[in-house]
């Protein structure tokens, strides 16, 4: 018996030195996967992070509007916003909060990643590169900036290509796979070294397709065109004129590495609405031109001479970096993370809508996932509610 005993000890032994061994085989990204498992969006602590300053003496905080908070959720939209464990929701209307909620343990002073709303981020930035003068032309070919960059078709890509999401890059948008690319950008430390040796495989210019790694190029590109990194230029021009209230954070690489562009800005969901209140007045800032407005109406104008994600029609929901969301007769600038990050301007009541949340729904509409237009309704009640 003490045999079989001994016997069983030793098996699970191997079995557990085997699986050691394995683990030490495995690259690093997805040696870093199997530690930290799924994203989460209170991953500052995870990673190496900068810092993307905001400036004390010039900060505004969002009034609060003379309805703040007199809407009460019907018990049915409450529940709605905790069985997807909704963080923060926040309508504002004429630059006043007129509602805030914050849920699951949260506060108006804890960071979230905002995940792939951050891609809008980048695209705002190149908008102030260009209109600067730092970047030529968006029809500049990416090797303009990144000399590597001109492998086969590699060497057609151009800043716009990348602004729309039609570079062709050979990208997996895999997010559940220990392996994917994807897993490699968010969890790896060699960010510069995967997307500059991606093969381009498809022409680009031609369709659109969702590749991070896209994003991720044309921060690099940025970078070089502006010599600074992407937390220095988003923190000078960004979110010091956008009068923010708290420092944001970017995750990086690796400690001392590079911003992951595609993905990881964190901050509150009141500084995140002012990312919208941007979009909302097309680049203008109480009265300063913080992007132009010739590049914001084309940065919020659907790259119609594209096909779709499917090949079948002419895109219609997406600009520069921008998802353009269609919601009761009017087309709604958003920027949208993984997780259920929100980011909507709804001009028509010139308003901004932000959810900040840990999951999202998993049935689509479209290209849209179906809790987009419930959270709407939802600010839509809000919005329209008249106190007596």
């Amino acid at each position: 018996m003490r045999r079989s005993y001994r016997n069983i000890l030793y098996t699970i032994l191997a079995v557990l030195a085997a699986l050691f061994v394995a683990y030490l085989c495995l690259p690093y990204y997805a040696r870093q996967a199997l530690i930290h498992l799924m994203p989460v969006i209170d991953d500052a602590q995870t990673f190496s992070r900068d810092t993307v300053r905001h400036d004390p003496s010039n900060s505004c905080p969002w009034p609060r509007h003379k309805d703040y908070n007199r809407y009460l959720l019907t018990p049915s939209d409450s529940a709605y916003l905790d069985s997807l464990h909704t963080v923060s929701f926040l309508v504002v209307r004429r630059d006043s909060i007129l509602y805030e909620s914050y849920r699951d343990g949260w506060n108006d002073t804890l960071t979230s990643n905002l995940y792939s709303a951050t891609k809008t981020i980048v695209g705002l930035l190149v908008g102030i590169a260009l209109d600067e003068g730092k970047i030529r032309s968006l029809d500049d070919p990416v090797s303009a900036y990144i000399p590597i960059y001109k492998k086969g078709q590699q060497a057609d890509v151009t800043l716009r290509h990348l602004l729309t999401m039609s570079g062709g890059m050979a990208w997996d948008e895999a997010y559940a796979s220990l392996f994917s690319v994807t897993t490699h950008g968010y969890y790896g430390n060699d960010l510069y070294e995967l997307v500059t040796g991606l093969d381009v495989t498809e022409k680009p210019g031609i369709q659109f397709s969702y590749r991070s790694g896209e994003t991720q190029l044309l921060a690099f590109a940025l970078e070089a065109a502006t010599g600074q990194t992407l937390s220095q230029y988003a923190a000078e021009k960004l979110w010091r004129p956008l009068q923010a209230e708290r420092d944001a954070y970017w995750l990086l690489d690796k400690k001392n590495g590079d911003e992951k562009a595609f993905c990881c800005f964190h901050t509150t969901a009141r500084d995140a609405a002012r990312l919208g209140r941007l979009l909302l007045h097309r680049g203008d800032w109480n009265g300063q031109t913080v992007v132009s407005r010739t590049y914001m109406d084309e940065m919020l104008r659907p790259a119609t001479y594209l096909r779709d994600q499917w090949g079948r029609d002419s895109l219609s929901y997406y600009g520069l970096q921008t998802w353009l969301y269609p919601y009761q007769g009017e087309i709604l600038p958003c920027m949208r993370g993984m997780l259920g990050q929100y980011i909507f301007a709804l001009p028509s009541h010139q308003a901004i809508v932000v959810r900040l949340g840990r999951k999202r729904h998993d049935v689509y509409e479209g290209p849209f996932t179906i809790d987009m237009r419930r959270y709407l309704d939802i600010a839509l009640k809000i919005l329209e509610y008249e106190p007596s």
